[in-house]
């Protein structure tokens, strides 16, 4: 199989695309690298909110989920989106500078059918600033 990159897997583009490496993945679990720069959403010159590790997340996710979709149905299997919602975030910075590394990991709790539940974390270096659960639903493309 080609080699897999960050935009065969997720749909984001441009300043919406946080994640800058894929450090593992599989079908249930995934681990990335993102650096925060000054095009991210919410970087008010000098730093990003903490809620931006919500999003991180979620692209973490979906580096796990693209993942599984390439193995099922192939590389040019369609790239479709998942319904988020956060049931819970917990963050323990206020700010997250420029140049920070954010190292994320996610990981499927609960999976039924197009339906999981992810546990989710953030670190820089070795402190967790962030802990967040979603849950995503991916909707059947019924359009004719």
């Amino acid at each position: 199989m080609k080699h897999i990159g960050i935009e065969d897997l997720i749909p984001h583009r441009g300043r919406m695309r946080l994640i800058d490496e894929i450090i593992e993945v599989d079908e249930n679990r995934a681990v990335t690298s993102a650096v925060v720069n000054e095009t991210w959403p919410l970087f008010d010159g000098e730093a990003v909110n903490p809620l931006v590790l919500i999003e991180l997340v979620a692209q973490t996710a979906g580096i796990c989920n693209g993942f599984e979709r390439i193995k099922e149905l192939g590389m040019d299997s369609e790239k479709k989106g998942w319904l988020v919602g956060v049931k819970k975030a917990c963050f323990s910075v206020v700010a997250i500078p420029l140049s920070t590394q954010i190292i994320t990991s996610c990981e499927d709790v609960f999976k039924y059918e197009k339906f999981r539940e992810i546990l989710g974390v953030n670190r820089i270096g070795e402190d967790i600033v962030g802990e967040v659960t979603l849950q995503v639903f991916q909707p059947e493309n019924n359009a004719q």
